[in-house]
């Protein structure tokens, strides 16, 4: 007799069942994450939740993927990303096509999540990864799903010492895998929409359609749900950053369900738990934008100097604990380009003003941010 905790759900295949009452508590806690971000965006500017946004889309799109193994260019996203969502220059170089592919996705994900999912949107977004029809020095198949005889198979370790850690269904049959995952997504047959995001992503990733990019994609897809639960809002979720954190955890969590048996519990709690963390971390990033909201705020009617508001700003954005040792009058001239004089007067100035406060004396003079807790 089944235990009145556990219930199955659509899809039969794989055969997915969650403990209600664990994965709910949870989800209670992931919410409520949620909800403190939600709030604390009310109390920003546009301006200043554009400037959030682009900073988490980028460091998103760095972090899917790294989780893959490539490496990315931060300025060179950073850069696309501003220009997307009309932000100030950050001054990078223009992305390269792959790049601008993997933030078209992410962008079509959150842009137009009410959009139904589809075999057509799904094959985009892969061939959209791999623009040159090679991953490295392959050619693979894009736009479309895998078609090779060869099982498809998740390994690790040296060419002739592999560990497989999972093997998917043969490409027969991703077809009709991928139109049954289909039909329950767009029927949103789950009611909670981070237990489908986790469900979601674990089918899509035990299929494995593509020959490459399944990876990507299935965070893509994650970012879909995200964005039908919350909106714009969802893009300061930086989940894919978090699954990078974790990633030894996020694999072998993945394998767990695939091999284990058809109570995916582990999982979805695992999952709901790691999208909490990332609410948490967002939480303290527009904590950090609120400090330097209330900063500027206070200091409105000062008149500084370019240069002065640019070493504050670049104070402000290191946070509480991250500029090291304060800031001397050689830092000031690294970071302005000013002459020595002009900048241990510039320094003296920010301090009269109550915008700096000084420790130490003589060489060992540093000066911190004027804001009460941080610094020395």
């Amino acid at each position: 007799m089944k235990s009145p905790h556990l219930i199955w759900k659509d899809p039969d295949w794989p055969n997915m069942r969650y403990d209600v009452a664990l994965v709910g508590a949870e989800i209670a806690l992931a919410r409520r994450a949620q909800g403190v971000i939600e709030g604390k965006l009310a109390a920003l500017g546009f301006e200043q939740r554009q400037e959030l946004a682009a900073e988490a889309w980028a460091q998103e799109a760095v972090s899917t993927a790294a989780i893959e193994g490539e490496r990315l260019d931060l300025q060179a996203v950073r850069s696309s990303v501003g220009r997307r969502l009309g932000v100030a220059d950050r001054g990078g170089q223009n992305a390269p096509r792959h790049i601008d592919g993997l933030l078209d996705i992410m962008d079509d994900a959150v842009s137009n999540a009410s959009a139904p999912l589809s075999h057509d949107r799904l094959q985009a977004w892969q061939a959209a990864l791999f623009p040159t029809g090679f991953s490295g020095m392959t050619k693979i198949r894009v736009g479309a799903y895998r078609e090779h005889a060869e099982p498809m198979q998740i390994v690790s370790g040296r060419v002739g010492s592999e560990n497989v850690h999972y093997e998917a269904p043969p490409s027969i049959r991703v077809p009709a895998e991928m139109e049954r995952l289909l039909a329950w997504f767009n029927r949103k047959v789950e009611t909670e929409s981070l237990t489908q995001a986790a469900l979601a992503h674990l089918w899509f990733e035990t299929i494995h359609p593509f020959e490459d990019g399944n990876g990507r994609v299935g965070r893509v897809l994650v970012d879909l749900v995200l964005a039908r639960d919350t909106g714009e809002a969802s893009r300061l979720i930086r989940i894919s950053q978090r699954l990078l954190e974790e990633r030894g955890d996020y694999y072998r969590e993945l394998e767990r369900a695939q091999h284990g048996s058809v109570d995916v519990t582990s999982w979805v709690v695992w999952f709901v738990a790691q999208v909490r963390v990332a609410c948490e971390q967002a939480s303290l990033v527009i904590d950090e934008s609120l400090v330097k909201a209330r900063f500027w705020f206070d200091h409105r009617d000062k008149e500084l100097a370019p240069r002065q508001r640019k070493v504050l700003n670049a104070l402000l954005d290191a946070g509480a604990g991250g500029f090291e040792g304060g800031i001397s009058t050689k830092k000031y001239e690294n970071l302005t380009g000013a002459s020595r004089a002009t900048s241990s007067r510039d320094l003296i100035e920010l301090e009269q003003m109550k915008l700096l406060r000084q420790a130490g004396a003589g060489r060992s003079t540093r000066y911190y941010i004027n804001i009460e807790g941080w610094g020395s």
